[in-house]
This record gives C-alpha cells, structure tokens and sequence, in this order.
C-alpha cells in the first residue's frame, strides 16, 4: 500500500509540475488588486479626498466677469424727455469678488466632516480588503481539503484496481467463485466514482477560488500545500480586545459615529449669521445710431465704475428647516452608534465561534490521528489475513472502507483546525 501511495504522490506532481503555482500570499495580493469591490472603495476613497479638497476651497474668494450686449430697435426715450425712433446699441463689462469673512462657523465644520468622511472610507477600503482576504484564506484551503480527499480517493482506486486484478487471477487459478471477482468490480465502480465526486469538488472549489481572484479560468492554475506551522490557540477574549483595536470594520464604523456627531454641529450653523465682502468694478459703451458718439475708449473712461460693500446674513426664521436638519442629524448619530454596537457584537460572536469551532476541530483532529492509525493497522492486518484465505472479501473490504472513512474524517479535522486558527490570527491583527 505504501507503495501505491508513493507511485500516486509522484503522478500528481508530474502532472502539475507545468502548472502556475498559487500561494497563499499571492492569491490575497491578486484578489486585493483586482477585486471588484475593493476597487470600489479605493474609487470611494478618492471621491473622498475630492470632498476635502472642496472644503478647503470653501475659504478662497470668489471672483467672476462677464459682458453683455443689447440692441434697442423703435421708439425710445431721450435725453430731453420725449420718445423718438432711433437704434441704440449698448455694450457692458464687469467683474466682482466676493470673500466670506465669517460663514457661521459652517466651513469650519464642513472642513472636520469632510476629513471624518475621508478616515470612515479609508477604514472601509482597508475592511474590503480584509473581507476579500478571509474569504480567499477559506476558498484556498477548500481547494487543499477537496485536493487531499481526491488524493485518497484516487488510492482507493489503486487498490480496488489492484484487488480486482488479484480475483481475477485467483478466479482463472479456480481458487474462488466468480462472485467475489464481480464484487471486486463493483467496489472498483464505486471507488471510481467517488474520485469522479472529489474530483468535481476540487474542480468547484478551483472555480470558486479563481472567481475570488477574477480570473477568467482555472486551465493550469494549482496551489502550493501551506506550510506545517504550530497552530496557536489564542482565546476568543484576547482576540476580541484586539480586534477592537486593529479591526478596520470596527474603526470604520467608529469613524461613522463621528461624523453623525459633526454633522450636528454643521446643521447647527444654520442658527449663526453670516459676513462676506464683496467688491466689483464695470464699464460701458453706449452708442445711438444716426448720431454722433462718443469713442469707445473714451466712454469706457468715463462710464467707468466700482464699489465695495459688506454682506451680512442674520437668520431669523427659516421655516423650521435648521431645526428640522439638527434634528435628522441627532437620529442619524442613534442609527450610527446602534450600527458600531451591531458590528461589534457580530465580531464578538464570530471570533466566539471560530474560537470554539477551533477547539473542537483540534480535539477531532487529535482523535482523527489516533482513529486513522488504528484503522491503517487494523486494514493492514486485515490484507494479510485476507491474502492468506483467513477473512472474506467483505471483511477486506469494511477494513479498507473504515480506513478512508478514517482518513476523511482526519482531513476535515485538520483543514477546519487551520481555517479557524487562520481567522482567529488574522482577527488578532496578524
């Protein structure tokens, strides 16, 4: 059987040796490139950066020009008070300027909403990214649990290849009845088809994986075994007091609150009046068809104009709309901290889970160690007895069956032990 396993082990890296390997480290780093929704938030995060940028530029003055020009056709009124019919063309030039000198404290306050906004996005970019990395730690080791039970599989195939080889000998020499050839062939059958199921497993779960990456297709992808580490059990109150501090979910979420909390103070400057200085100049030409007028350089000079002023904006009663706003902003800041309690208590309830799921996939995979030992030596005792006539075929074969029930049941102890040790350590801000 050793053998077997060893002529097996060497096929799978023939054939996979052409293939592009995938590690773990590179498969997070390609799926947080090109993920769809990290990039989202990378697209939000700079829109964000826009927002600030625009508040900033709340402080500058504003400055315009413009021009116009009319025609005047018909009876018109005069210089001397009377209306006559005459073409009149006028041309204008101005320019303006207007400074806020005091907005009620409102660009102030949208400047500190706008850099809040800014953080609570960074925090969700950083939080997609950690929602695309769990998600490709358990895709890659579903591909490495269905590999290893197609792995089985195919051995088990080897040795009811092997078994119905040795009936069919036995069964020329006339040393057993045909039956037993026949339920040789038949577990042959099964076996096959049970490495055509793990098979398409490992091919769903390649799937799986390669659409977490945005790949177009699996042809030549394989992934590289993980390295045998010590798997440390960290517990679920340790993890959670650190996530509290590194998790960019929770920060996000935090970052939330404060803005809900800013954008209190920003309706409120709806109560608080305003000042702004404002300045302009402009000029002329006015010219009336038929007479003589003067130059347009020289009505330019003449017509020429300018003022400064100061604006200022006392709000009185606005319909109730500031107060309304204030009041909007203060429900929304209740939504926002309800939401950080809900997201903390999901991560307290998922690291409790995992921690828990962690313990007893630990203590299954211990006694999955012990079992599959028992059951290979028991299946190797078995094959001597049966090759030497001492037990019957169902006999051979219920040993071979408790040896693969073993060595599956052994295979998910250990990847489910992995996966949640991997979230756990990733929870605790490795």
């Amino acid at each position: 059987m050793k053998y077997i396993v060893t002529i097996l082990s060497l096929a799978l890296a023939a054939s996979s040796a052409d293939a592009e390997v995938w590690t773990l480290d590179r498969c997070i780093d390609y799926a947080i490139g090109h993920n769809i929704s990290v990039k989202s938030r990378l697209a939000d995060k700079e829109a964000s950066e826009i927002d600030v940028s625009s508040a900033k530029a709340a402080y500058l003055p504003t400055l315009s020009a413009g021009a116009s020009q009319s025609w005047n056709f018909g009876r018109g009124l005069t210089a001397e008070n009377i209306y006559a019919n005459r073409n009149t063309s006028n041309t204008q030039f101005d320019a303006s300027l207007n400074l806020p000198v005091f907005s009620g404290l409102a660009n102030e306050r949208n400047l500190r909403l706008s850099r809040i906004n800014l953080m609570s996005v960074v925090e969700q970019y950083e939080a997609a990214k950690e929602d695309v990395t769990l998600n490709v730690i358990s895709a890659y080791l579903q591909v490495l649990y269905t590999k290893e039970l197609h792995e089985v599989a195919l051995q088990q195939v080897a040795l009811s290849e092997y078994e119905l080889t040795r009936r069919k000998a036995l069964l020329e020499a006339g040393k057993i009845p045909e039956v037993d050839m026949l339920e040789a062939r038949s577990q042959l059958a099964q076996d096959e088809l049970s490495s055509t199921t793990t098979m398409n497993d490992y091919t769903v779960a390649l799937v799986d994986l390669a659409q977490l990456l945005e790949l177009d297709g699996i042809e030549g992808m394989e992934v590289a075994p993980l390295e045998e580490n010590p798997r440390l059990l960290i517990s679920a109150d340790e993890v959670y007091r650190n996530a509290l501090a590194t998790n960019h979910g929770i920060k996000a979420a935090e970052y939330e609150v404060r803005a809900a909390r800013q954008q209190i103070a920003v309706a409120q400057t709806g109560y608080i009046p305003t000042l702004s200085f404002n300045a302009g100049l402009g000029s002329s030409y006015y010219s009336i068809h038929g007479l003589e007028n003067k130059s347009f350089s020289q009505q330019m000079k003449d017509n020429f104009n300018s003022y400064v002023g100061f604006s200022l904006r006392i709000p009185i009663f606005d319909a109730l709309s500031t107060r309304n706003r204030v009041k909007k902003a203060r429900v929304q800041q209740i939504s926002s901290q309800l939401q950080l309690d809900d997201r903390r208590k999901q991560l307290h309830k998922a690291i409790t889970q995992a921690y828990y799921q962690a313990v007893g996939a630990q203590k299954k995979e211990q006694s999955g160690i012990i079992a599959e030992d028992a059951a290979a030596k028991a299946f190797e005792a078995m094959s001597e007895k049966y090759s030497l006539g001492r037990a019957t075929p169902t006999d051979y074969e219920q040993a071979k069956t408790k040896y693969l029930r073993a060595t599956s049941e052994r295979i998910q102890a250990k990847y489910e032990h992995i996966l949640r040790c991997r979230i756990l350590d990733f929870y605790n801000g490795n």
